[in-house]
Order: structure tokens, then C-alpha cells, then sequence
């Protein structure tokens, strides 16, 4: 866990890492959640446990890359909301054949204004 606590550290001390990270951890966050929706709504049998598995690893994965490092996460949780977003729009379409409406397209433009504001408004 050293090792890894210390590749994160060094990663997230870069802006452009600390990017990296937040985007790994939403998309882990996003698959985990798909993978257990998958395993409950739509599974049965082994491939149930296998989807709820996959969601169990992918979910305590995203835990782990969130809260290893030592960063303001309050301030960056603007742009992680924003890629926790696009994620799940990606894996809605990929894994249930699903796209954004209207409305939901146009509340993630809101997210993703009210991300910039969040990452990028400095104050003095």
C-alpha cells in the first residue's frame, strides 16, 4: 500500500496528475455502479455474482485512489462531479444501450459549469 500511497502522492502533486486521478477514480466509481446495477436488475445465476464482484473490486478501488492521496479534495470535487458525469453517460451508453435526454444533457452542462467554477475561481 506504500508504494501505491506514494504513486498517488507523486501523481496528484501535478495538476495534470491530479486530473488523471480524479478521472480514474470516477470512472471506477461509475463502472463499479454499473456492474452492480448490472449484477441486481439485469443477472442471474454465476454471472450475478460475477457482475457483483466486479462492482465490489472496482468500488473499494475507487476508495482506495480517492482517499490515498493527500489533497483538497473539496476543491477538486467540482471536476471530479464533472467526470463522474461524462463517465456515466459513456458507460450508460456502452453497457445499456442508453442515451442522455435533453434534460440531462443540459443539467450536465450545469455540471460542467459549476465544476469550472468550483476547480478554477480564485479568490484572493
Amino acid at each position: 500500500m506504500n508504494s501505491v500511497r506514494t504513486v498517488l502522492e507523486r501523481l496528484t502533486a501535478n495538476p495534470w496528475g491530479a486530473l488523471a486521478v480524479l478521472a480514474l477514480a470516477a470512472f471506477l466509481e461509475a463502472g463499479g455502479d454499473s456492474f452492480f446495477q448490472q449484477g441486481v436488475y439485469r443477472s442471474t445465476g454465476g454471472r450475478r455474482m460475477l457482475e457483483l464482484v466486479c462492482g465490489a473490486v472496482m468500488l473499494v478501488s475507487y476508495g482506495a485512489v480517492v482517499n490515498t492521496p493527500r489533497w483538497d479534495f473539496g476543491r477538486l470535487l467540482g471536476i471530479y462531479v464533472v467526470f463522474f458525469f461524462l463517465f456515466a453517460q459513456g458507460i450508460n451508453r456502452v453497457r445499456f444501450g442508453q442515451s442522455p435526454s435533453l434534460p440531462v444533457w443540459m443539467g450536465g452542462a450545469l455540471i460542467v459549469a459549476g465544476g469550472a467554477v468550483m476547480a478554477f475561481w480564485r479568490t484572493a
